[in-house]
């Protein structure tokens, strides 16, 4: 049998008494009282006001959520793109990038190739043929000098510029000093890398402008510029250069602005070339040497000039022929084949406050027929001029109602016309008014 677990009754005593003590405190009391008030307040606020709660729990996370969103919208982005062609976003840089585009298929580099002889060195005994015992030096002695002489010639680049294409047929503008060489052979490159040879057609004599043809066999047809308008170009306005920079870099671009505008220089180069140029276009765009004859652009890829010099011993000044200049010369060789000028046959001097005083002149403008400084006769023999009776010491006041002037030389207004063009001079002779009527010559 088992023994039942027997009750220990002072326990059982002890924990009433704990108990009941336990209930008596007030303190816990108040402590369940709060418990119940609360339950039963928030079950009657969320059954007559539902809203109440849900506006303070969203009051309270909206922040934490706007700024999590914040943090998601500050993350970088990475997306991967095909490669493409660079577009400048800025308007300036992209019409610079267009316009290179449109005129570089156009710009050709000029090579000149001319046969110069090939020398070999040898030697030579001077004393050789001479039998007098007092040449003969003894033995192992041979006395030689050298000596060059020709062995035949060879084909060698010896110099460059640069042109462009103005017709679909080939023809192409460039300077007078690229092709004054009668004697060499020209070739053209294209910025494709093409190869043609060219033919000078005409130089013009007055600019230094001339006009030659690709000889192509095939009847090709080729991307010629467009020619813009050089009588509205205004200083400060953006220019770009293109060229055979060096005659070694082809198609080189260069961009600056216009700085000076209706200047006159005098400018050399070889095979003796010298001439003054009048009425041309200062620019900073970098002109070196090769860029001769290449085309000075705007903005619109129109050519507004010729590059044809550059001040030597200065940064930055170029200079270019305005486009408007050879116009008139692609005209004539499109119709007649060559350039030409229309010719008066005087030797003047403009008028200024020095000639003036000096030949106490009653104007202080228009042109002094007067003797070369080497005695040089004022007019020329068999010219226009003498024909029409024009003398020395005359003071040429106008042509056809247009005055002569310092900034608007007679040779300037005298190339506004063609030969067998009739002019009329309003002449000043021993102090009278006369008007010659003069039929203009051809310039050889």
């Amino acid at each position: 049998m088992y023994d039942l677990p027997q009750i220990d009754i002072k326990k059982i005593k002890l924990l009433i008494t704990k108990s009941v003590k336990i209930l008596q405190n007030r303190a816990l009391w108040g402590f369940l009282i709060a418990i119940v008030l609360i339950s039963i307040s928030g079950f009657y606020v969320n059954k007559f006001f539902p809203s109440y709660f849900e506006s303070q729990i969203k009051s309270f996370l909206t922040p934490i959520q706007d700024s999590l969103s914040k943090l998601e919208s500050q993350k970088p982005i990475v997306k991967i793109k095909e490669p493409e062609a660079y577009t400048s976003p800025i308007t300036y840089e992209q019409a610079i990038i267009n316009a290179v585009k449109k005129v570089s298929p156009s710009v050709v580099s000029i090579i000149v190739s001319k046969d110069v002889p090939v020398y070999e060195r040898y030697y030579t005994n001077p004393f050789e043929g001479f039998d007098s015992p007092f040449f003969d030096f003894g033995p192992g002695f041979d006395l030689r000098i050298p000596q060059l002489r020709q062995k035949g010639t060879q084909k060698q680049e010896v110099g460059g510029g640069t042109g462009f294409i103005i017709s679909q047929d080939g023809l192409i503008l460039t300077n007078k000093h690229v092709v004054l060489d009668k004697t060499a052979e020209y070739t053209a490159f294209t910025n494709e890398g093409k190869k043609y040879s060219i033919k000078v057609l005409a130089l013009d004599p007055v600019q230094d402008l001339a006009i030659a043809k690709i000889q192509s066999q095939n009847a090709e047809t080729f991307p010629a510029v467009e020619l813009g308008n050089s009588s509205g170009i205004q200083i400060g306005q953006s220019a770009i250069a293109i060229g055979n920079a060096l005659g070694e870099f082809r198609n080189t671009v260069s961009v600056g602005i216009v700085s000076g505008l209706q200047r006159t220089i005098s400018a050399s180069g070889g095979e003796g070339f010298s001439e003054i140029l009048e009425d041309i276009i200062q620019t900073d765009a970098a002109i070196n040497s090769g860029n001769s004859g290449g085309p000075l652009l705007n903005l619109r890829g129109q050519v507004i000039g010729i590059n044809t010099a550059v001040a030597q011993g200065a940064n930055s000044i170029g200079f270019a022929i305005p486009i408007d200049r050879a116009k008139r010369a692609i005209d004539q060789v499109i119709k007649t084949n060559k350039i030409s000028y229309p010719f008066l046959g005087v030797r003047y001097a403009l008028v200024n406050e020095d000639i003036k005083e000096k030949y106490k002149l009653s104007y202080d403008y228009g042109a002094l027929v007067l003797k070369g400084e080497n005695n040089e006769p004022a007019i020329t023999a068999g010219s226009s001029a003498e024909k029409a009776g024009l003398k020395e010491n005359d003071l040429i006041l106008e042509v056809n109602g247009e005055k002569i002037t310092q900034q608007n030389s007679m040779a300037k207004i005298i190339q506004k016309y063609n030969v067998n063009d009739k002019i009329n001079l309003k002449v000043i002779r021993d102090g009278k008014e006369i008007n010659v009527e003069v039929l203009l010559g051809e310039r050889n």
